[in-house]
């Protein structure tokens, strides 16, 4: 069966792209909190599915927020390897997204802490 790329529809979802690399530490981090996630190795890159309306604010950085309305790598239901788009973790009857604030904390948190930045501590003076 062949992939098909659909629009991600305005009232189901939005899609934040991270490069590959990036993406799958990501998805090490946020373990089980993973929504549904596709990767598409032509891309580099692996989609991850958040609620609507999370692209307008989406901010980090080496990734992008695509819309709704934009295109997005779909592959059938359960193929979970390639050749093509197929899905790292398959949307279950309910969970297809991952909630972009811990999306968000598990992008940063696999950048680790840039040279010459302090490590957050969580403590402030």
């Amino acid at each position: 069966m062949p992939t098909t790329s659909l629009p991600a529809i305005p009232d189901e979802w939005d899609v934040i792209r991270v490069p590959r690399q990036l993406g799958l530490a990501t998805m090490s981090i946020l373990g089980s909190r993973a929504g549904a996630v596709v990767e598409d190795p032509m891309a580099g890159a692996l989609f991850f599915f958040v609620p609507v309306g999370t692209a307008a604010d989406w901010d980090a950085e080496n990734t992008s927020a695509i819309a709704g309305g934009d295109r997005v790598p779909i592959p059938p239901v359960r193929r979970t390897s390639g050749p093509g788009p197929h899905w790292r973790m398959c949307p279950g009857d309910s969970r297809w997204h991952t909630d972009p604030a811990a999306l968000l904390a598990a992008i940063l948190d696999a950048f680790g802490p840039r040279i010459g930045e302090e490590p957050a501590t969580g403590v402030t003076a």
